[in-house]
């Protein structure tokens, strides 16, 4: 650098001509002009691009090959030694690896795709699930996280589910809108099967039946990105990280998901005090202009729940999604309506409720009420002692001492008559029931 100063100020401010102070410096006279055609070194240039004249002939199997790596998974897509072998071994490819790892990273760095920056106005959501471990009454298992953005405010909602059902898309809607308060202008999704039955050939979604009656509820506008494309919704694409990284690490241990999520909305509250870099304000501050821009919440209620027609079998048992639920047997064979909601499912037959029973995510799990099958057992007493519905069931040892004197007494009478006790379960809390055994055959 310091020869090129001497250079430029020998010509361009002393008047030296360029024949003069290329001898004088000892260089060609070509590089006296170049020096004094430019401030500072140019460095190389190149005049064309690089000729690769052995790879020349193969450049359209490599771009075939690139082309069908972006519709591969993102672990089995090939590497440059990859491609050279491929080259090699099937086309005959008699050149460098170097040669085709220039060309390859200079062509994937021209196929990267550049975004604009984007500007929200208030009043907007995006909307997407991810997915975490948690331990939950003990149990490590993996869970489904809901997360709404608010792009404007960058004001977030976050809950946790046991999967991510139709049930908890739309449940999670109506826990961030009793957060916020309100209900935004339109909210941005991906093309979840969910909440989209069907992409139209015009780009259009027909809902599914039970997310087109959430927004009819709620009166928001569904918008959707780009099948496959997540950046389209990038804010809830980074508050689904952010929240992992930040709201669940270190893996959380909770009894329930009730107490789970009460958390998970203590530290979006929480939040709301932050100040994030090249945002006026705190994000509290910000959320006001989204609520201004918000609409009312709407008059009366939402259940989130899927409902579909059912029926129970000879075994008073009905079928939803992966389970069976029990119902009391004088139902068996009946028609039933089947709510099944995040936390439980309910079985109806008209306007009345037959049973209501948690709901388990285990794949062929088995939910029975041992009160479904107490009148059916007291026509047939028999199968007391083989009856599954109640396996298990957890009952105080005056019960079973019961049973026994009632036995010793009126011999096989006395099973009928320990039913007909069980029974009492049906109308009487259990601690009464219990003080009642204890009289007769104290």
């Amino acid at each position: 650098m310091e020869i090129y100063a001497l250079v430029r100020r020998a010509v361009l401010a002393e008047g030296m001509s360029k024949r003069a102070t290329a001898k004088q410096f000892g260089i060609d006279r070509k590089t006296v002009d170049k020096i004094c055609s430019h401030s500072a070194p140019p460095g190389y240039r190149r005049a064309q691009p690089a000729r690769r004249s052995k790879l020349g002939p193969y450049l359209p199997v490599v771009d075939a090959i690139l082309a069908a790596d972006r519709q591969a998974p993102r672990k089995q897509r090939h590497t440059a030694k990859r491609i050279f072998d491929r080259l090699r071994d099937e086309h005959g490819f008699n050149g460098g690896y170097t040669t085709v790892k220039d060309y390859v990273r200079l062509k994937r760095l021209k196929m990267k795709e550049a975004f604009v920056p984007l500007a929200h106005p208030p009043g907007h959501a995006q909307v997407d699930f991810g997915e975490a471990l948690a331990v939950i009454a003990g149990k490590q298992r993996k869970v489904a996280v809901f997360a709404m953005s608010l792009p404007y405010s960058d004001a977030a909602f976050v809950k946790v589910y046991p999967q991510e059902t139709a049930e908890a898309w739309c449940d999670g809607h109506v826990a961030a809108f009793a957060h916020f308060g309100a209900t935004p202008l339109s909210i941005l999704y991906d093309n979840s099967k969910r909440i989209v039955a069907r992409i139209h050939g015009d780009g259009t979604r027909q809902r599914t039946q039970m997310f087109s009656g959430l927004v009819s509820h709620y009166l928001f506008e569904d918008r959707y990105g780009r099948p496959g494309r997540g950046n389209d919704k990038g804010k809830v694409e980074n508050l689904v990280g952010f929240a992992r990284r930040n709201f669940l690490v270190p893996i959380p241990r909770a009894s329930s998901f009730d107490e789970l999520n009460a958390r998970l909305a203590e530290r979006c509250r929480k939040r709301e005090g932050d100040r994030l870099r090249g945002k006026e304000g705190t994000i509290g501050e910000r959320l006001n202009e989204d609520k201004a821009a918000f609409c009312d919440l709407p008059g009366g209620t939402y259940e989130a729940c899927d409902q579909r027609p059912g029926q129970a079998t000879s075994q008073a048992l009905v079928r939803y999604r992966t389970a069976d639920y029990s119902v009391p047997s004088e139902y068996a064979h009946r028609q039933v309506l089947i709510k099944g909601y995040v936390d439980k499912v309910v079985i109806s037959v008209g306007t009345d409720v037959i049973a209501c029973h948690e709901r388990p995510y285990e794949r062929n799990d088995v939910v029975f009420d041992p009160l479904h099958y107490l009148a059916l057992l007291e026509k047939k007493p028999n199968a007391l002692d083989q009856a599954a519905p109640l396996k298990g069931w957890d009952l105080p040892e005056a019960f079973a001492e019961f049973r026994r004197l009632a036995e010793a007494r009126m011999g096989r009478n006395g099973k009928r008559e320990y039913i007909q006790v069980l029974r009492l379960l049906e109308t009487f809390r259990i601690d009464q029931v219990e003080r009642g055994t204890r009289t007769p055959c104290g």
